[in-house]
């Protein structure tokens, strides 16, 4: 793949089937394997073509604002009082996170494949509103499935893709969350796979999606390589990213794969924690199972149906992972372990206070396990954290229920915003 530079994909991966070991795969209805093969086509066809890839760096550059700088964050890393913890500021891209990436590439897709409108789900609404945005800049229709529950949540998002022109359709079934949202957004797709295509927004789903958003977001790992090169004056001894379905980790991590000296590490959401079954850590506590088309690790149950799952990110609240994650868990390349509600919070209001940098709550997660690492590694070191959005959309969710002043007895933010500035050394504000 042009779009991807040479000697990043472990042991060129996927296969010809879109397997990475066990894990990918294509497991889809019949009426969707021949429009499958087609949009597979389509991308073999584009990712080659000099202009396809002209115009999506231009869009990238002109239109989304990159490359997104790399940023110390000195009080923090000072607080911490351990490795330097540096920010792959994704929060600065337009709409305000990583998803611009291959939403502007799947939407030039669709374009070039001849459809005339895009449909996507979306959790935390980020993804939404990069679909929007560029169906919006390409002039294409755009219908967003979201569940209930995260339409209440996200509200300033939902706005957002309603002005951008898209339509919002809010999932009523199920746990009114992510997977229901993608059940929904398969279901539409089933009934005219001829006029739309479905923009999946992360590296999940059947084969070629789980490759083509890795190579849309490996735009993240290639700049953040050369920056800290350049900025940092080496490689970074670790990278740390959150993972629900997992593109901007794979995104960043992309690029790093083969340095066996960059330790990689994806966080996912323990909820309220791991023992009370409210969470979403699939690699932690998933097995193997089918989920949206493709193999992978699954919160399943022993009937193989999907678990209900939890966050306090709405984008991170997914009952599987991107198949690449799987297997590189399988292989123990990247290390993955979790950060709690709890956590998430302290970091999110940890990041904003001593860095001017307000985290979407999903970034808050690998925000809250780089400042543990960073004490663990000590000084010398240098961790990555790829910020992955901005917390924008969260303010309000934040402020109504996880409010300093007003939290439970039990669970009192204020006192542990203050055990969490003196656990990484810092002051109250």
């Amino acid at each position: 793949m042009n779009l991807v530079t040479k000697g990043i994909n472990t042991e060129n991966l996927p296969d010809a089937k879109g397997y990475f070991g066990e894990y990918g795969g294509s497991y889809l209805p019949p009426e969707l394997e021949k429009v499958m093969q087609d949009v597979e086509k389509a991308y073999e066809e584009i990712s080659k073509d000099p202009e396809f890839i002209k115009e999506l760096k231009e869009l990238n550059e002109h239109f989304t604002g990159r490359p997104s700088p790399v940023y110390h964050a000195a009080r923090l890393s000072k607080a911490a009082g351990g490795a330097e913890i540096y920010l792959k500021r994704e929060d600065l891209n337009h709409t305000g996170a990583h998803k611009i990436n291959h939403c502007l590439g799947e939407v030039l897709l669709a374009k070039h494949m001849g459809k005339k409108k895009v449909i996507a789900e979306t959790g935390a609404g980020q993804h939404g509103v990069a679909l929007a945005t560029a169906a919006a800049l390409l002039g294409l229709e755009c219908d967003i499935y979201m569940g209930e529950i995260d339409v209440k949540k996200e509200a300033p998002n939902v706005s957002r893709m309603k002005v951008l022109g898209a339509k919002v359709i809010s999932v009523t079934r199920g746990t009114k969350t992510l997977k229901d949202a993608v059940d929904a957004a398969f279901e539409a797709y089933l009934k005219d796979p001829v006029t739309q295509i479905y923009c999946i927004g992360s590296v999940v789903g059947p084969h070629p999606f789980p490759m083509m958003v890795r190579d849309f977001q490996s735009v993240i790992g290639m700049e953040a390589r050369e920056q800290m090169l350049s900025y940092a004056g080496s490689l970074p001894d670790a990278i740390v990213a959150c993972v629900g379905g997992g593109s901007n980790a794979m995104g960043v991590f992309s690029a790093f794969l083969d340095d066996k000296d960059v330790a990689l590490y994806g966080v996912e959401p323990a909820g309220k924690g791991l023992e009370t079954g409210k969470h979403a850590a699939t690699i932690q506590k998933g097995t193997v199972g089918i989920l949206h088309g493709f193999r992978s690790l699954v919160l399943q149950d022993k009937n193989g149906e999907p678990l209900p799952v939890y966050s306090i990110a709405s984008g991170l609240d997914y009952p599987g992972v991107g198949p690449q994650h799987s297997f590189l868990h399988s292989i123990g390349r990247v290390t993955y372990t979790t950060a709690t509600d709890r956590e998430a919070v302290e970091a999110f209001y940890a990041l904003s206070r001593m860095e001017g940098i307000i985290p979407a709550l999903e970034s808050s997660h690998a925000v809250a396990y780089a400042v543990k690492l960073a004490k663990q590694l000590g000084k010398g070191k240098k961790i990555l954290v790829n910020l992955s959005g901005r917390g924008d959309k969260d303010i309000d969710f934040v402020m109504e229920h996880y409010p300093l002043e007003e939290y439970e007895p039990e669970e009192n933010l204020k006192d542990g915003y203050d055990e969490f500035l003196k656990h990484i050394g810092g002051e109250k504000n």
